[in-house]
């Protein structure tokens, strides 16, 4: 009987213990000392190529090596270095049928300073066809690994020159993508581009910490660290703080470091990732996610505009693609009794599941989602000057923090696994 007091005690503390340590690492003081560095005015808005992005960067490499990380790797430093080619077009010119085709048909993506295509180069053919969604499928072809023609529907005529964003930054590669507006490609056709190309250096910043007993299954805790940098000024204000977008995920991303740095029980390796570039088109995340073996990675905790109150209040967030996986049943499950709630995303028709830097891997069949509170439909300061700390619940996001460490306990032990995204799910 002594025994079974003695188990049922200590079971009946240890919870009490782990919410005591949960707070003394995750707290109020820390994501305000955290999101004034990232978002202060001396980031400047922490714009790619910037020297402040490299503070940025510097800042959380430093509190990554404060927490007892490992490099990625073994490298020697925390940085998760890569190449983008900036790209500016000279010229383009095009024959359809021995015919001049109109240049403003067609988008050039390429890192090649002059190219010449024509039907006898190997291009694959693929299609956006009407009622499809644009610009996701068509970042799923300009990071193919084929050289490719793609023939868009002339439904979306009225946004087409908008494709011309995949030409400015892209990966230094020797794989080309060409848009053309319209249903058919010629028998005969012939495209021509000379452009100026500059590499320029980026990095993500990367920490991990290894497993114990599963050291090649991986769980990620992610966010973007760049943002808009400095703009037009409105009323006197000109930097592009990004407090909430996204200085309060890599905020979250630090301290959950720190925390299970601290806790020390993860079976599986944990990656800590503060990604760059995601402004531009999600480049830092599409490099990240590309170092890993899908099957290998058992959950990916995307974090995203956490330092307000979502459309429920206070004590809750939402996951993006909860129907997707039993990921959000998992994390609620080990929420019981915390008062804190996870809902489903509340803004489908914006298609957040796949907008953020948790969508390289989540179309690969990883159970990866992005946390954020953000109301998409009233969001004031959203890439705003005004989206400055003084406009966060820092309180609150807190206990957003808090609620994500004690979520992801069962993943981080490997008590359990959540199911991956179906491939009927996949787009």
């Amino acid at each position: 009987m002594k025994k079974l007091f003695v188990t049922g005690l200590l079971a009946s503390i240890a919870p009490f213990l782990l919410a005591q340590k949960t707070d003394a690492i995750i707290n109020v003081k820390e994501v305000e000392r955290i999101e004034k560095v990232l978002a202060s005015d001396e980031m400047r808005g922490r714009e790619i190529y910037s020297q402040e992005i490299d503070k940025a960067a510097d800042f959380v490499a430093a509190e990554f090596k404060a927490a007892g990380l490992k490099t990625w790797d073994n490298g020697t430093s925390f940085r998760q270095e890569f190449a983008l080619a900036s790209i500016r077009q000279v010229s383009l010119s095009a024959t359809f049928d021995e015919v001049a085709a109109d240049p403003q048909r067609i988008v050039l993506v390429t890192s090649e300073p002059e190219i010449k295509i024509d039907q006898n180069s190997g291009y694959q053919t693929g299609w956006i066809k009407a009622g499809r969604d644009l610009f996701q499928d068509a970042l799923g072809f300009a990071g193919a690994s084929k050289d490719m023609i793609i023939l868009v529907d002339s439904s979306f005529a009225k946004n087409f020159s908008r494709l011309s964003f995949f030409k400015s930054n892209r990966f230094k590669t020797d794989r080309n993508t060409v848009f053309v507006l319209g249903s058919e490609l010629p028998k005969k056709y012939s495209i021509s581009a000379k452009h100026e190309v500059k590499e320029q250096k980026l990095a993500n910043v990367v920490g991990i910490l290894p497993g114990k007993t599963r050291k090649d299954e991986f769980v990620i805790f992610s966010a973007h660290y760049d943002h808009l940098g400095v703009g037009k000024p409105v009323n006197g204000d000109s930097i592009f703080n990004g407090a909430n977008d996204d200085a309060a995920g890599t905020t979250a991303v630090i301290l959950l470091a720190k925390y299970f740095a601290t806790l020390k029980n993860n079976e599986r390796t944990l990656v800590f990732a503060a990604f760059t570039a995601e402004e531009v088109g999600g480049l830092g995340s599409q490099y990240f996610s590309q170092k890993f073996a899908p099957e290998k990675v058992v959950a990916m905790f995307n974090i995203e505009m956490i330092g307000t109150e979502s459309k429920w209040g206070k004590n809750s967030a939402y996951i993006t693609g909860y129907e997707k996986t039993d990921m959000g049943t998992i994390l609620q499950k080990n929420l019981e009794g915390t008062g804190f709630r996870f809902h489903p995303d509340p803004y489908p028709a914006y298609g957040l599941f796949y907008r953020s830097d948790n969508a390289t891997l989540a179309k690969l069949g990883v159970p990866a989602h992005t946390i954020s509170t953000s109301k998409m439909d009233t969001e004031p300061n959203y890439h705003k000057v005004s989206d400055e700390v003084k406009t966060l619940d820092i309180e609150n996001m807190a206990m957003i923090i808090r609620s994500i460490a004690l979520s992801s306990k069962t993943i981080v032990t490997g008590k359990e696994t959540p199911s991956r995204v179906k491939e009927e799910e996949l787009r």
